[in-house]
């Protein structure tokens, strides 16, 4: 999915992840903005991601568990928009991230709160 959308991971900080996506043929819905499933998807990979960052792969996994979103305003094709994932909650057996969506002006696009489940590999 990461590739198929174009998402690009641009940064990495002690408690966060940071991707880029493009606004294209491939994200957006038949008025040419932004389509709610990409900034769902993009949600999910950039969460899933960090959530995975957070411990050691050879002995846990976490997989999604829940997954919700709301849509704050519109993109146009022809820009990028830019997703921020951020930990609330870091458990032994859950975890809650938030991730935020912006446009290019740094304005919120979209945000959503990904649960995951921690699981013996």
């Amino acid at each position: 999915m990461v590739e198929y959308l174009g998402i690009e991971f641009i940064e990495l900080g002690s408690d966060f992840l940071k991707a880029k996506m493009p606004v294209n043929e491939k994200t957006v819905q038949p008025l040419r903005m932004l389509n709610g499933g990409a900034s769902l998807a993009m949600s999910e990979c950039v969460g899933s991601m960090a959530a995975n960052l957070v411990f050691d792969r050879s002995k846990l996994v976490a997989l999604g568990l829940d997954l919700n979103g709301n849509h704050i305003r519109p993109v146009m094709e022809g820009n990028w928009v830019y997703a921020t994932a951020k930990p609330l909650h870091i458990g032994n057996t859950t975890q809650v991230w938030e991730i935020k969506i912006e446009n290019e002006e740094g304005k919120l696009v979209h945000i959503s709160r990904l649960t995951m489940a921690v699981m013996v590999r």
